[in-house]
């Protein structure tokens, strides 16, 4: 078994978490992987760049973050000698922890929908598949990169490794809301990580909070709501995610339809085609779908062209909210569009965003997610929600309404009907 230490520790300098440590020789290949570096060409969260210049940074950068969090956490558990914590699944959940978000592609979530897609199911196959990063962890063991695929896709048998990894309080999570609020500028995310760190522990099994905690908790868990209804589902993202989405829409198409496309390239016309290898899912990052959006707003399919054209150049759809939509208005709005040459299909849609920060445990649920436990002196468990009042209040609270994504140029139209006009032309 291959678990070597590096000779000498290897030291990344963050802006999140100040320094990040490798001492693993292991660790250390995976990072230099093709496949790895790769998400150096991924950002963190996607379209959000078109609305906070700053959010420029890459699944790459997160990667390490989880990675370090992870690292502290064993770390900690190892230091205080907890007995409930399985010291040689340590580096298993470093590796999970890197290569968690191994398999994203460009644009993140908005291909996800386009494609039918999973980066879960992508980040399986490149650990499993021909490549640098399986041949790296088989030189663990043979059976390793099974081991970190299971704790990846949540079917390793050890619950506390999975818990790390993927839960209500997982290293992912922590990580990615300390990083988009410092590089979208915002101080939503922000909470007090070192004390979270100092007061989590391994119990009988699973991964839980000191009750003395329970308010750094309940500081993360608001954090995360206000990031999400400020940063994630902010409408002007949402705009840029939904004419990405149009763009993929009209691309396949026109594929379909055996349309010749001026510019293509080989990885994306297996997009296209439903038919991603691994190699042509490795060729699609950022650069090669924002060089084939500029080349595509020379298309001779106008619809193509001007999506592209927008998207590049930032002129977003506009939006307008409401609570409940005629349907008769909205068949007058597509009909109306229609008659612009403008199709209702790629220039409108509707929005509704919902997210809860934090999901009570349910019994049975297909896709819950582990829930938060606070130990007390007595170590006795509590589910958080049963103790917090503000965990109560903001896992009941839905957010958002509707909101309609059409072009600005329509409130220009000289012979748009009065009404609607009125109505689009509602202040948000």
């Amino acid at each position: 078994m291959d678990d070597l230490a590096l000779s000498e520790e290897k030291v990344f300098k963050d802006p999140v978490h100040k320094y990040i440590y490798v001492q693993d020789q292991t660790i250390w290949d995976l990072i230099n992987s093709r496949e790895f570096q790769r998400l150096r060409r991924i950002r963190q969260l996607g379209t959000s760049y078109l609305t906070f210049h700053g959010a420029e940074h890459s699944r790459f950068s997160h990667s390490l973050g989880v990675y370090e969090i992870t690292r502290k956490i064993i770390s900690q558990f190892e230091r205080n000698g907890y007995a409930d914590w399985p010291n040689e699944e340590g580096l298993l959940c470093l590796c999970a922890a890197l290569l968690h978000d191994l398999g994203h592609g460009p644009f993140s979530h908005s291909i996800e929908k386009a494609f039918a897609m999973d980066h879960e199911d992508w980040s399986i196959r490149i650990i499993l598949g021909d490549t640098e990063v399986n041949r790296i962890l088989r030189r663990v063991d043979e059976d390793f990169p099974q081991r970190v695929a299971g704790v990846i896709n949540k079917t390793y048998p050890k619950e506390i490794v999975v818990s790390l990894i993927s839960s209500q309080f997982d290293a992912d999570r922590m990580d990615y809301l300390l990083r988009d609020a410092y590089f979208t500028g915002v101080h939503y995310g922000t909470f007090d990580l070192e004390r979270i760190l100092r007061v989590i522990r391994p119990y009988h099994g699973h991964i839980v909070v000191k009750e003395s905690g329970m308010h750094a908790v309940e500081d993360y868990l608001m954090s995360r709501y206000q990031m999400y209804w400020q940063v994630y589902f902010h409408p002007v993202t949402r705009s840029a995610e939904i004419l990405l989405a149009k763009i993929l829409q009209r691309a396949k198409v026109l594929y379909e339809e055996k349309y010749s496309f001026s510019c293509n390239i080989k990885a994306m016309e297996c997009l296209l085609a439903n038919q991603l290898t691994l190699e042509a899912y490795f060729q699609l990052d950022e650069a090669l779908m924002q060089t084939l959006f500029m080349q595509w707003q020379d298309e001779k399919d106008t619809i193509l062209a001007d999506l592209c054209s927008r998207f590049m150049n930032r002129k977003l759809f506009k939006y307008v909210a409401f609570e409940q939509i005629d349907t008769v208005l909205l068949e007058e709005i597509r009909a109306y569009m229609g008659s612009l040459e403008m199709p209702a299909e790629y220039y409108l849609d509707i929005d509704f965003p919902s997210d809860l920060p934090y999901d009570v445990y349910r019994p049975g649920q297909v896709d819950e997610k582990l829930p938060i436990y606070l130990l007390d002196a007595y170590e006795n468990l509590t589910e958080i929600s049963q103790q917090s009042e503000i965990v109560r209040s903001i896992s009941g609270m839905h957010r958002g309404g509707h909101k309609l994504y059409f072009p600005e140029q329509l409130l220009e139209s000289q012979t748009l009907p009065a009404h609607i006009r009125q109505f689009l032309g509602q202040k948000n």
